[in-house]
């Protein structure tokens, strides 16, 4: 069976279909929400809630062939709302014991050149090369033009591009 006949069969009501999908993609959902999140527990909780929210509006997934995209754009939006709700710092425990332990800044280094971004920029970022959705995919989702979607992912690598350049030749000063 394929992916796409997966994804029908879930739209039809079939469960075990849903779960199937799910099982799938848990992976790209769990590293979105920990990407948005920064906190295991959170994005453990933003897992279930999305899978609750994806059980209940499979029926309305127009184009089985992005599901994914489709799971992925519901976690971002939850995410997004989580964030805006809680309004607090957030506290990244992993992030903490990563400079506890270990001398490899690399992991900051692009925390930070991602905090250069804006949120739409970051978004951008993350679809094209975390989750490797394709242009054509997030043009589609965000009701864009695969020039405009393009245009603004050059644009948010060249502020990264740009960020890094300038931390690089401040450790050579």
């Amino acid at each position: 069976m394929t992916d796409t006949e997966l994804v029908v069969q879930a739209i039809a009501g079939d469960d075990d279909a849903f779960l199937a999908l799910l099982l799938i993609h848990k992976d790209a959902l769990y590293r979105t929400a920990l990407a948005y999140l920064k906190n295991r527990e959170d994005a453990l909780e933003a897992v279930q809630e999305v899978t609750f929210r994806a059980y209940e509006k499979i029926h309305s997934l127009k184009n089985p062939e992005y599901a994914k995209t489709w799971l992925v754009r519901i976690m971002m939006n939850y995410c997004r709302d989580v964030l805006q709700k809680q309004k607090r710092l957030l506290f990244n425990e992993d992030l903490v014991m990563q400079q506890g332990i270990s001398e490899d800044y690399t992991y900051l280094e692009v925390e930070e050149a991602l905090g250069q971004l804006t949120d739409e920029q970051r978004e951008l970022i993350h679809l094209k090369y975390l989750q490797d959705v394709k242009i054509k995919e997030i043009a589609e989702m965000t009701a864009t033009p695969e020039s405009t979607v393009k245009t603004r992912l050059y644009k948010a690598l060249k502020v990264l591009r740009s960020f890094i350049e300038e931390k690089g030749e401040i450790r050579r000063v």
